[in-house]
């Protein structure tokens, strides 16, 4: 059974109408990125932090997957397939795919400030006081900036193994995960599918690639189609 390596990033959630922050101005919802999805911007204020995480568990948990969530599950009538996802919803989740590994984390778990390995099932707010067993106070299960991203390397093997990587809504400019397309071998189609593709450095050196011009639903579906046809 062939391998098929996902990797999506915010313009697939986008369609669900989740915000994303890939924007030049640097905002996410109107706060700077680094005071809300950094170590120092928790330090310095933690309870704005735990409330802007709090308001987009909340907003998560009010929206659906969409066609391309759906679409991605159908290959798994017919492909091995692995979704690496930048994303901290769990849209691929509730679509129906069952190989996810998320990068930075995820919304609907906490952590311990004392442990980063270790996650809890979290779908209310998180408050200051509130503890994990080991003490620590708790905090959303996300890799913030300047955090090290502990799935790379699982990603990483992912794309070595593939047959075909498909790239999601993703502006690839964001590493390591930008990186990843990098690990697969230069003989295997590399597919990406994006309304404002912005072709990297490891894009670029791929004799295979195929850029597809479309917003997630549009393009997921065409790609779907045309492999489950195959």
């Amino acid at each position: 059974m062939k391998h098929i390596v996902v990797l999506t990033g915010a313009g697939i959630s986008a369609e669900s109408g989740i915000q994303t922050f890939r924007d030049a101005d640097g905002l996410w919802e109107n706060h700077n990125v680094q005071d809300v999805a950094s170590p120092e911007g928790f330090q310095r204020n933690p309870e704005m932090v735990l409330r802007f995480y709090n308001e987009r568990r909340q907003q998560v948990m009010g929206v659906k997957p969409n066609v391309a969530h759906f679409a991605l599950a159908e290959l798994e009538k017919a492909y091995k397939v692995t979704i690496i996802t930048q994303n901290i919803d769990d849209l691929h989740e509730r679509g129906g795919s069952s190989n996810i590994v998320h990068l930075h984390g995820e919304l609907l778990k906490s952590r311990s400030t004392r442990d980063e390995n270790r996650a809890f099932d979290c779908t209310t707010d998180i408050k200051i006081g509130d503890k994990a067993p080991d003490g620590g106070q708790l905090r959303p299960f996300i890799v913030w900036f300047g955090e090290a991203v502990p799935k790379i390397m699982d990603a990483a093997e992912a794309v070595q193994s593939a047959d075909i990587v498909l790239v999601v809504g993703s502006s690839m400019q964001v590493y390591p995960a930008a990186g990843l397309v990098g690990y697969a071998r230069g003989s295997i189609p590399v597919i990406y599918i994006d309304p404002k593709p912005a072709v990297n450095y490891e894009m670029k050196s791929n004799k295979n690639l195929r850029i597809i011009a479309e917003k997630a639903t549009v393009g997921v579906r065409q790609i779907v189609d045309e492999l489950m046809n195959i």
